[in-house]
């Protein structure tokens, strides 16, 4: 971006943000020299009340319902979960007039049920998803979107057969810090990207999936065949239950619960519909807790040039066993810059190569001979106009949402406004569905220890 085009866009950034005083942003690098104060969205006006019902009350279960029910005219009505004790928790956080069950066919058959948030272990979600939408119901569903690539064209199918408004639970895209970060890739702040890489690394039992499992956990208290499915049959197990990402039968593991996050954040940016290429290693390093999904994982991936973006290599890593405590960033680099992704923020570093090349430094321009020297200076100055060698000075600039902003109540506005209004979710089924395959995809490799072709066009494994 020229200096004159830099000038232009701060001058008509107040719609969008407000320009700070240079200074610490918390996670953001110390003292930019631009900073930026995005704006949330304005306050939602509720038409008609809309009726939810939460399929799954566990962690994502009571976060999304908490979430959901901030958003003017939106009443909860009824819960689903195997385990009773979260039936009972929900009563006396939500209210006791709430209709509970551990069966969720029951809460598809309520009349005064408009929209369900389906916050299930994966392997229910395709099938919770489509029987929603058969009986008219609108769905929030958790990503990812599906377990199995071949079921995210089953709920595809049905979403566009009923007409039913879907959007999956990844709500960084409707974050206003991912908006702007939108905008400044597509203005060209960074040149062309050619790398992506993002780590999520973690040093903690919680963090790698240990969730705390309740003391009355029993056949009595949990209906754990109802749990299994489709999927082989095995003795009542609680841990299974409560510490499902850890199993292939009910998770998808680091790609589905961590990549798909990543995955999805970059497709919206930057307008793509997904990699041709995907290859995974790892290993099992601490967490030998009897899980059969690695706990350190490295993907790569190969996105080929489209209309909306040029080739670039992305490489996407998790490590639950990191000593020196957990660390993450995700960064888009580009021929003259680098955005740098938070959760609600970002920021942008540019150093543009200047025309001329330069000389001396780690240089053979240092075994000349002297007369040779001053020739070589010569011809470079007349080639190169004092502009051309100036040095290039790098910029930084920062941006991030207001503090006590969240993406998710965003996500969820989306969601009803499109009940209401018709307005397209930005975050459909298909959609889901080309962020979810390649993340499923990096499985797929990892297990069959071979290079994945992924046509994403047609969404599937070629």
């Amino acid at each position: 971006m020229s200096d004159n085009s830099r000038r232009k866009f701060i001058k008509q950034l107040g719609s969008a943000a407000a320009l700070m005083g240079a200074g610490p942003l918390g996670s953001l690098a110390a003292t930019p020299e631009k900073a930026y104060l995005l704006q949330a969205d304005k306050p939602v006006s509720s038409n008609d009340k809309i009726r939810i019902a939460g399929i799954g009350m566990g962690i994502m279960g009571f976060g999304d319902v908490s979430c959901a029910l901030k958003v003017p005219g939106v009443e909860l009505v009824a819960v689903a979960d195997l385990y009773t004790g979260h039936l009972e928790k929900a009563k006396s956080v939500y209210g006791q007039h709430i209709f509970t069950t551990r069966d969720y066919r029951e809460v598809l058959e309520r009349k005064d049920v408009d929209a369900v948030i389906i916050a299930t272990p994966d392997h229910w979600h395709d099938t919770q998803a489509i029987a929603a939408m058969e009986k008219g119901k609108h769905v929030y569903c958790e990503k990812p979107m599906v377990q199995q690539i071949e079921e995210g064209h089953a709920v595809i199918e049905t979403q566009r057969r009923t007409g039913k408004v879907l959007q999956v639970g990844s709500q960084r895209v409707s974050s206003v810090a991912l908006a702007e970060a939108r905008k400044r890739y597509l203005a060209g702040d960074i040149g062309q990207l050619n790398l992506v890489e993002a780590k999520i690394d973690r040093h903690s039992a919680l963090g790698a999936w240990q969730y705390s499992i309740p003391p009355d956990a029993s056949p009595k208290t949990i209906d754990f065949d109802a749990f299994l499915k489709d999927t082989p049959k095995v003795p009542f197990d609680p841990v299974r239950f409560f510490r499902w990402r850890n199993y292939q039968a009910y998770g998808t593991g680091v790609p589905g619960d961590l990549f798909v996050h990543l995955i999805t954040g970059l497709h919206f940016m930057i307008g793509s519909k997904g990699p041709e290429r995907i290859f995974s290693s790892g290993n099992l390093v601490q967490w030998k807790d009897g899980r059969d999904v690695p706990d350190l994982m490295t993907a790569i991936f190969d996105y080929p040039e489209t209309k909306d973006h040029a080739a670039f290599q992305m490489t996407l890593r998790v490590n639950f066993a990191d000593g020196g405590g957990g660390s993450e960033f995700t960064r888009l680099i580009g021929t003259e810059g680098v955005l740098e992704l938070g959760w609600n923020d970002f920021k942008i570093k540019q150093h543009k190569l200047p025309v001329a090349p330069g000389y001396g430094g780690w240089d053979t321009y240092n075994t000349f001979t002297k007369a040779q020297q001053e020739e070589f200076v010569k011809q470079y100055n007349a080639k190169y106009s004092a502009a051309d060698r100036a040095e290039v000075k790098t910029e930084e600039s920062a941006f991030r949402a207001p503090e006590g902003y969240d993406d998710r109540y965003d996500h969820f506005v989306n969601f009803f406004e499109s009940i209401r209004s018709g307005k397209p979710v930005v975050e459909d089924a298909t959609f889901g569905l080309r962020a979810a395959g390649p993340a499923l995809a990096v499985n797929e490799s990892y297990f069959k220890k071979k290079v994945i072709n992924w046509d994403a066009e047609r969404m599937k494994i070629v």
